[in-house]
């Protein structure tokens, strides 16, 4: 027999002894290893997509977060509240009002991201965040417009007033001259009109600060003025009641019912012991009977003044 045919009989009698229930074994062994690695895979494959759909929707929820926050939505509603006349283009404020209302007001967007909820819902509520996010990001924009456009008519309308306050306070400084009662009010009025010339800033408060300095000097060199005004009045009236006064007050005659002596006659001490009185020299004395000394105007002085009288046909003496 020879080596060939000795192989295939030993060939034959090795297939006789192998099992067939081996073979299917075999078979069912390799398909579970490649269902279990099938199963792994896919769910590793959910997994990321599951966290990456968590942190996806994460994000936009933080994104829109800080477009809502309590203060985002005070200065949303800020910029709402300003009106036509205080910016200055009109055309922002509408533009403001419709981009409020595309983004549903100013309620706070209800969404939320779990990780028990599934990648679809996740995905979801992503895809609500972003859209509502997207309107927000418009609304911030317009409110940081608006409120920019009314703090510049703000500040430009204080450096106005500043400059027209200036201009009141410089006219007064000039016209008050004279006319106060404490210079003080003026020297402190020059400052303050000194110092608003001298502001420089970006904000309106400085200016308005400046023109409210402006103010309290005015109203002090006002009071001054007007205080002088009346300490006037107050004197011109006590002087015209004291010339009306002076005008009515009765003259002084002596208690002569009118008569008033345009004289002022000379006694001298006569040799003889007597009184001699001479007559007024605008008068001349009339001549008396007898050739006696008797004078009566003389006579009327004597009797005023208290000395002696001399009568017509006596001797006048001391003592």
């Amino acid at each position: 027999m020879s080596n060939c045919d000795k192989s295939k009989i030993n060939s034959g009698e090795a297939k006789k002894r192998r099992p067939k229930w081996l073979i299917t074994l075999i078979a069912l062994v390799v398909v579970s290893v490649l269902a279990v690695a099938g199963v792994f895979a896919w769910r590793a494959y959910e997994h990321r997509r599951h966290y990456s759909a968590l942190s996806s929707c994460s994000q936009a929820v933080d994104n829109l977060n800080r477009l809502t926050r309590p203060f985002m939505l005070a200065r949303y509603r800020e910029a709402e509240a300003v009106q036509a006349d205080q910016v200055k283009d009109v055309k922002i404020i509408n533009a403001m009002s419709h981009r409020m209302k595309a983004a549903g007001g100013l309620r706070p967007p209800t969404v939320q991201c779990k990780a028990s909820m599934s990648t679809d819902a996740l995905n979801a509520e992503a895809g609500k965040a972003r859209r509502i996010n997207g309107r927000f990001a418009v609304v911030a924009k317009s409110a940081k417009t608006v409120l920019a456009s009314r703090d510049a008519k703000v500040l430009d309308d204080a450096k106005a007033a500043l400059d027209g306050k200036k201009g009141e306070a410089s006219r007064l400084l000039a016209d008050s001259d004279g006319k106060v009662a404490d210079n003080a009010t003026r020297d402190g009025l020059q400052q303050a009109i000194d110092q608003a010339g001298q502001v420089r800033s970006g904000k309106a408060k400085a200016y308005q600060d400046a023109a409210d300095a402006l103010q309290a000097a005015i109203d002090q060199v006002n009071a001054s003025v007007q205080s002088k005004s009346q300490a006037d009045q107050q004197a011109a009236a006590q002087a015209a009641q004291a010339q009306a006064a002076q005008q009515a007050a009765p003259s002084n005659n002596g208690g002569r019912g009118g008569y008033t002596p345009s004289y002022r006659p000379s006694i001298n001490r006569g040799g003889g012991g007597g009184w001699s009185v001479p007559a007024p020299a605008q008068q001349s004395a009339p001549s008396t009977p007898n050739g006696g000394g008797y004078n009566p105007g003389v006579e009327d002085w004597m009797n005023s003044t208290g000395h002696p009288v001399c009568q017509q046909g006596q001797a006048c003496g001391i003592g």
